[in-house]
């Protein structure tokens, strides 16, 4: 379904552009069937999308993130990225979570470097170094190569995770509200940043919050979900002009695609 707004909605560039990840009649039980936490779900990323699913606590979204990473197996459906079946953790998936987790004893460029080592030893990640730099410049974090973990900010560790998250040149980005634990101001900051990095690297992008504000300034189209079982009710197509600011964020526009999602999910509390 498309969002019933005050305006006919239409669909961004990304929307005509070649499929990237699919999942048809995607299903999840627990407890040997008695627990549905997914049923029928079905959504397709495209080349250079943003794409944001909300819900409440426990309407399946982190179930879905996990199942699209291959760390959990769906119990029915199909799970497809770049023509090849989901299965397991692959290079080209890049996820990202609301903790930075960089090894306390590894620097910057050694944390960034870390996936490419541990998949393909020490040769690999040597010659992956350039790439690494480059992802550091990119980030604003070129001077912070050769610190340590305890030397960097919040913000600044988050960033160096999405270096971390874009070595491999993965195929999608899934991202775990990813600046959740961040203050607000940093938090603002780091979403027009996670913006432009997207759009300079045409990534492929998936991000699970709950905050209907980051899912709007951020996207293309949001996902709406609803528990028991969880089940994705409703998709908003994203009308707003890009490059996002954070200003557009008191704009009427703005205000009535929330409100439209806070509609949907009753009187769900979200942050």
């Amino acid at each position: 379904m498309t969002m019933a707004g005050p305006r006919p909605l239409t669909a961004g560039p990304a929307a005509q552009l070649r499929p990237v990840y699919q999942i048809e009649r995607l299903s999840k039980t627990y407890a040997r069937n008695r627990l549905t936490a997914l049923t029928d779900v079905n959504l397709t990323l495209n080349k250079g999308e943003f794409v944001s699913v909300v819900g409440s606590s426990g309407c399946g979204k982190s179930t879905l993130l996990k199942i699209m990473s291959g760390l959990l197996p769906p119990s029915a459906g199909r799970v497809v990225l770049e023509g090849r079946p989901v299965t397991g953790p692959r290079d080209d998936i890049g996820m990202m979570f609301q903790q930075a987790t960089l090894l306390p004893w590894k620097t910057t460029l050694q944390n960034i470097l870390l996936p490419i080592e541990m998949r393909k030893g020490r040769a690999a990640a040597k010659v992956a170094i350039p790439r690494a730099t480059e992802l550091l410049q990119l980030v604003g974090l070129g001077d912070f190569a050769h610190v340590y973990p305890s030397e960097l900010s919040g913000g600044m560790a988050q960033r160096a995770s999405i270096c971390r998250m874009l070595i491999s040149n993965p195929a999608v980005l899934l991202l775990d509200e990813p600046f959740s634990a961040l203050d607000e101001l940093t938090r603002d900051f780091m979403n027009m940043e996670l913006q432009r990095i997207c759009t300079e690297q045409h990534a492929t992008a998936f991000l699970v919050t709950h905050s209907l504000a980051e899912a709007v300034i951020l996207s293309d189209r949001i996902l709406v979900m609803k528990p028991r079982p969880g089940r994705i009710v409703e998709e908003i197509i994203v009308d707003l002009p890009r490059p996002r600011q954070l200003e557009m964020i008191n704009t009427p526009r703005f205000g009535e695609i929330v409100a439209h999602i806070r509609d949907l999910l009753g009187k769900e509390a979200f942050q």
